[in-house]
């Protein structure tokens, strides 16, 4: 009965570890069921969150945007009325223009007018002088001719007391009296003439005065229009000078809005417009005086959203472009790193299995959001689903995978849980010879209650219990156990 107790118990013993195995195989796989789903989950709460980030990000930008399209519109429409006025003004100017140019004509046929004036009466002016000085002549010949008679008279007063006193003889004396008679109608006869040429010079010299008041009254009407056309031309330059500040502070060339301008535009249908414009003006009641700091204030905050639009668009398209680097790069690297993994995948997987193929395949075109499906067939099996391999096979295709990724990016060390556990003889050799080859490049530390992976190892520590609740840790190393064996 005791032989037949140990023997059902050796027989429960068989089936509790075939259990044991069967359901560390279970939690294996839930294990990497759970990690896988997991890392899916992490991998979607991070999409997701991006996804959120950048739709956020996508609806402030819509939103700026659209703020800053309404404020290009806005900027627009007041560029527009600005335009439509710098227009009415360069054909204000060109009336201004055209009135400056009819101006300084009549500007130029006054001076010309003056100039003549001003010569006529130069001419005059020496016609005077020459009678002036003609008259002066005239009046000291008078003087001295009215010194002669005056003599003439005294000796003739004085020959007559002469004759009375003395009684010359008559006849003499007649002839004498005769002679100096005649001598004095000579010289009131010349100085008649004389008289008559200084009133003839008296009358032409009126006429000369009355002509010269005449050229100088000429002289002061010119110079009046000379000053009116003077102060017309000052009041045109000062416009012109106004305008042209005007269209130097408004960014416009006059070279360029004349060459604009129609070249049917007239000065009375200008004016008329004007007159239109103003009475709409007058109309519209009074200014806003605090429109200029108003129009100055949203002026400098459309340049400074312009600048802020200016900048965010820049980051957008500097972030752009990063994104689009990254994305090029990532999309390098992975396409990169997935061949050299499935490369490592397609050799290591012969070995481990002892034959069969397998390969790394992408689920998707896009490299930035595809998946990778490990297919993976062993010898002699064709195996549609994971699920139809076993517990051994999953772990030899886990290891292949791993070992390709060791491959590419070895760590300072790998550990294996009891990977051997599901494994038969056969490949727990496969699987320690490669374990063997990869320990060149990597330090392996692994857990195993397998004899075949044990001779493999260069340390070996074990946890033994002599006593019951109380653990002991047992170190060995194998090559200087290997020496004393040898001993």
């Amino acid at each position: 009965a005791l032989d037949a107790d140990r023997q059902a118990l050796v027989e429960v013993e068989q089936s509790r570890d075939a259990e044991q195995k069967a359901l560390d195989a279970a939690q294996n796989a839930l294990s990497d069921l759970s990690a896988r789903l997991s890392g899916k989950q992490a991998r979607a709460e991070q999409i997701r969150h991006r996804v959120e980030g950048l739709e956020r990000d996508a609806e402030e930008l819509r939103q700026q945007l659209t703020e800053g399209a309404q404020e290009m519109d806005e900027a627009r429409r007041r560029l527009h009325e600005s335009l439509a006025a710098i227009e009415d003004l360069s054909r204000q100017r060109e009336a201004l223009v055209s009135r400056r140019d009819t101006l300084r004509g009549e500007l130029d046929a006054a001076r010309s007018a003056a100039g003549a004036a001003r010569n006529a009466m130069h001419e005059i002016a020496l016609r005077v002088e020459s009678m002036r000085s003609s008259e002066d002549s005239l009046r000291s010949g008078i003087g001295r001719m009215q010194s002669q008679l005056g003599e003439l008279e005294q000796r003739c007063r004085t020959l007559q007391s002469a004759i009375a006193d003395a009684e010359a003889p008559l006849a003499e004396q007649q002839q004498r009296l005769e002679a100096q008679l005649q001598e004095r109608s000579a010289v009131e006869k010349t100085l008649s003439e004389a008289r008559s040429a200084l009133e003839a010079i008296d009358q032409a010299l009126r006429e000369l005065e009355q002509a010269r008041h005449t050229s100088e009254e000429s002289v002061q009407t010119a110079r009046s229009r000379l000053d009116q056309v003077r102060m017309d031309r000052q009041e045109v330059v000062v416009r012109s000078r106004t305008l042209e500040e005007q269209l130097a502070e408004s960014g416009f060339e006059r070279s360029l809005l004349e060459s604009e301008m129609p070249a049917e535009a007239e000065v009375t249908g200008w004016q008329a417009r004007v007159e239109t414009i103003e009475n709409r003006i007058q109309r519209l009641g009074p200014i806003n005086l605090a429109a200029i700091d108003e129009f100055k204030e949203q002026g400098e905050r459309m340049a400074y959203l312009d600048r802020q639009h200016d900048d965010v668009s820049k980051s957008l398209a500097t972030l752009e472009e990063a994104i689009r680097k990254i994305d090029r790069e990532t999309r390098t690297r992975f396409k990169e790193t997935f061949d050299r993994v499935d490369g490592g995948f397609k050799e290591l997987f012969p070995k481990l299995f002892g034959g069969g193929h397998a390969y790394l395949e992408m689920t998707g075109e896009d490299l930035l959001d595809t998946g990778v499906t490990v297919m993976a067939r062993p010898p002699g099996k064709r195996n549609t689903s994971i699920h139809l391999l076993s517990g051994g096979e999953k772990a030899l295709t886990a290891v292949a995978l791993v070992f390709a990724i060791f491959r590419l990016n070895p760590a300072p060390f790998c550990m294996l849980d009891e990977v051997d556990a599901p494994l038969d003889d056969a490949n727990v050799g496969r699987y320690s010879a490669l374990v063997k080859d990869m320990s060149e490049h990597v330090q392996f530390i692994f857990i195993t209650h397998n004899k075949v992976t044990m001779e493999i190892a260069n340390q070996l520590s074990g946890v033994t219990m002599h006593e019951p609740g109380v653990s002991r840790l047992v170190t060995v190393d194998v090559e200087e156990a290997a020496a004393l064996a040898a001993i």
